[in-house]
């Protein structure tokens, strides 16, 4: 019997590919539909009623992120007068209390995953507010080591220790050199200074939220083969 596979919060089929190719029963949920037919357009919790022996997990690291931390502080008008903060505020963004109240929703939710019953890696930016919250990831990958000519840091936290499971971290097998601005390395998706080239626009979360296609790969090749020669976990 095949392993099942969840690759939750997300509709990009390449990490749910991967696993396939290694022999698992792999879905992925989300509330966006996706393109391909293995796809559960639903809450993740709705898609956890049912059995898994594995999961990947991409929760929305929005109020997690360590970015835009001037937006937990409550505003001072005395410094900041009409406006509250050194910098103006979109429009939909939360600032202060809200903000903290949407932080503490996401470390709950976080750590709800973490207490599935059954084998969980979930991935998120690092560092991350995770890291003081509950504890910093187990593993930081990048890109770069699995063949992408590109920088993200991303931090991946088990749900029990690793060597309980059977599921060891990623191995890099493909690591790609940068380039050199004034003795600091940087990759092809960042700026001379080490900004991501990718454009604001309305899609610009979706983009930087991808996986990329090395550590997607990499997931289902190296994770897969290890479900599949347990038969499951």
């Amino acid at each position: 019997m095949k392993p099942r596979v969840l690759i939750g919060y997300s509709r990009d089929a390449r990490t749910r590919d991967a696993f396939e190719r290694a022999g698992c029963d792999a879905w992925t949920c989300d509330l966006l539909p996706a393109d391909h037919a293995q796809h559960l357009q639903c809450d993740i919790w709705q898609a956890l009623r049912e059995p898994w022996d594995f999961a990947v997990l991409h929760p929305m690291c929005t109020y997690l992120t360590v970015s835009a931390a001037w937006a937990y502080k409550d505003p001072d008008y005395n410094r900041w007068p009409g406006v509250g903060y050194h910098q103006s505020v979109k429009a939909g963004t939360l600032t202060g209390r809200e903000r903290r109240e949407a932080r503490d929703r996401a470390v709950r939710n976080f750590c709800a995953l973490m207490a599935l019953p059954f084998p969980v890696v979930a991935e998120n930016p690092a560092p991350s507010f995770l890291n003081t919250a509950l504890c910093p990831p187990h593993q930081i990958v990048q890109p770069w080591q699995f063949g992408d000519d590109a920088s993200k840091s991303t931090g991946l936290w088990w749900n029990r220790p690793a060597q309980d499971i059977g599921l060891p971290y990623l191995t890099p097998r493909a690591v790609v050199a940068p380039r050199y601005v004034q003795g600091k390395p940087r990759w092809a998706n960042q700026t001379d200074s080490g900004q991501n080239r990718v454009s604001p626009s309305a899609t610009r979360w979706l983009e930087r939220s991808a996986t990329y296609p090395g550590v997607a790969k990499a997931m289902g090749t190296q994770w897969g083969a290890h479900l599949v020669a347990r038969g499951w976990l």
